[in-house]
């Protein structure tokens, strides 16, 4: 068979077996194709991988059949061989912030690129769904697992038992410094001081800030960039103007506390950029001039950012480049088993885009 051309079967009998492998099955095998063709299996398998020691002429006829048929290869089986899924899992927050959106985009940019799946699982900022995540992906056999956690998890456990089953995790914008694994994050203390700066350069010397959970690392982190910043200026730091604040809605009502108070800031940095456009909202709904009695700065330079009235100033988070980093990253380990194992933390930088809710 290797150097000469198969009898090709009558036209009529190869018509008869198409429509007994589709009569059959919709899914055409490597034995259908090699019945039809009056071949081996085996001769099929080596043609559709281009082996040297099939002719030319066996490829070519393989490979027509196996287009007319739409063939494809059984993902299942070809796992099973070679105890690989060529999927990984992603747990991810939430799918409608633009931030995280970002970042699948580029996950997916870099897998598919590589011919691997991508299994999206989204936590709605809840702990029990996370968990429920992570048992699915250990029981689907993803390869490997990119994951940024809930506002409520504070048990790991979960995230534990995939790398106890020898399922590699890589970290991203949320991390857990427990947990001995690579990471992606951008600094989220230097990316706060920078935003406060600005502020207190635009003449702020009362803001406030809107902050996120304390459990989560990147809430402390950007809180202690803010009081840095406040500090380095002398400013006087207000415990009480700091604010737990991470959504459009709590944005309202943290105004409004602020409004009853008689206490309103001239600033406000919030810890994402929904919160940013829910307190901005509220502010004009009071009548306050933004940014001549209150200048905002966001988190996370949205699609919104740049539409808002007046656009927003936030910190620009690079999404789309830390998915395909923190992808790039989880192939390596999938792809060099081998190599001695050091966890390593990617440190992107992020910029603050200046626009008018700050003063240009």
């Amino acid at each position: 068979m290797s150097g000469k051309l198969f009898h090709i079967r009558p036209v009529f009998v190869i018509f008869v077996e198409l429509n007994r492998s589709f009569m059959k099955s919709n899914q055409v095998t490597i034995t259908d194709i090699a019945r039809i063709l009056g071949i081996s299996a085996s001769t099929v398998s080596r043609a559709l991988k281009n082996h040297p020691d099939i002719s030319e002429d066996t490829k070519v006829a393989v490979n027509e059949l196996a287009v007319r048929l739409k063939y494809q290869p059984n993902a299942v089986a070809l796992s099973l061989r070679q105890s690989r899924s060529y999927t990984i899992g992603v747990i991810i927050p939430e799918i409608v912030h633009y931030f995280f959106s970002s970042v699948i985009s580029g996950i997916e940019d870099v897998a598919y690129d590589a011919g691997f799946t991508v299994m999206m699982c989204q936590s709605n900022e809840k702990y029990d769904r996370e968990v429920a995540n992570a048992r699915m992906l250990l029981a689907h056999r993803v390869d490997g697992v990119l994951v940024s956690i809930s506002k409520e998890t504070t048990d790991f456990s979960h995230l534990t038992m995939l790398q106890d089953g020898n399922i590699p995790l890589v970290f991203f914008d949320r991390i857990v410094p427990e947990i001995v694994a690579d990471q992606v994050i951008i600094d989220d203390e230097e990316a706060a001081y920078k935003a406060t700066k600005h502020l207190i350069l635009k003449g702020r010397k009362r803001i406030a800030h809107f902050a996120g959970p304390a459990n989560l690392l990147i809430g402390r982190d950007r809180k202690n960039g803010y009081i840095r910043a406040l500090r380095e200026a002398g400013l006087p730091f207000d415990p009480d103007l700091i604010i737990e604040a991470d959504s459009f809605e709590k944005a309202h009502i943290a105004v409004n506390n602020l409004l009853e108070s008689g206490s309103l800031p001239d600033g406000i940095f919030t810890t994402n950029d929904l919160t940013a456009i829910g307190a901005i909202q509220s502010l004009k709904r009071k009548g306050i001039s933004i940014p001549q009695q209150v200048a905002v700065v966001g988190f996370s330079d949205g699609h919104f950012s740049g539409i808002t009235d007046p656009t927003l100033t936030s910190v620009d988070q690079h999404g789309y480049e830390m998915g395909t980093t923190a992808t790039r990253i989880l192939l390596d380990r999938l792809l060099s088993p081998g190599d001695e194992y050091l966890p390593q933390t990617k440190v992107l930088t992020a910029d603050l885009v200046v626009r008018g809710s700050s003063g240009e």
